[in-house]
């Protein structure tokens, strides 16, 4: 099974959410990663929503979402003409002696150190699944107290621009 990351245009209007990722645990599909957020036009939503799943029962798929009423347009974005990004926060344990180290691996994936305490250090990073996962192999010997990761973002590299031109 593939990877694959849909931009999906919605109206921003109560249970669209439920409906659109209803339609994926109908046909049996494990969304991986789920993120929806205003646009630039007032009324509309983006669902950005990461899924495996072979071609064929993506295109499925891909149809009965346009049949929902709520649905404006979908587009599916290769990650190779796209800009794709997760955000991680992570708490890690961080005394005096070690802070300095800690501070330095997270300088090398370019994160920075938003809170700190006398005993941990919390870090925002954000970047690919990969290199985040690396950051967190490095951080792992040092303890991690908490994390949380965003579910990715992407949007098409160039000029061209998904946006919904046309509203049913």
């Amino acid at each position: 099974m593939d990877r694959h990351t849909l931009s999906v245009l919605v109206e921003d209007k109560p249970g669209v959410l439920a409906r659109v990722s209803g339609l994926f645990s109908r046909r049996g599909f494990n969304i991986m990663s789920l993120a929806v957020g205003p646009t630039e036009q007032p009324g509309i939503s983006r669902m950005t929503i990461q899924v495996a799943v072979d071609e064929f029962p993506l295109e499925q798929v891909t149809k009965q979402l346009n049949k929902l009423v709520n649905v404006i347009k979908i587009v599916e974005l290769e990650p190779s003409s796209s800009v794709q990004r997760e955000l991680l926060l992570v708490k890690v344990r961080a005394d005096a002696a070690v802070r300095s180290a800690v501070l330095e691996i997270a300088e090398l994936f370019r994160a920075k150190a938003v809170d700190v305490s006398p005993e941990a250090l919390t870090i925002e990073a954000t970047g690919t699944v990969d290199k985040l996962s690396a950051l967190l192999r490095m951080l792992e010997p040092y303890g991690i107290r908490e994390m949380v990761q965003s579910g990715m973002v992407a949007v098409g590299r160039g000029p061209r621009s998904i946006t919904a031109t046309t509203v049913r």
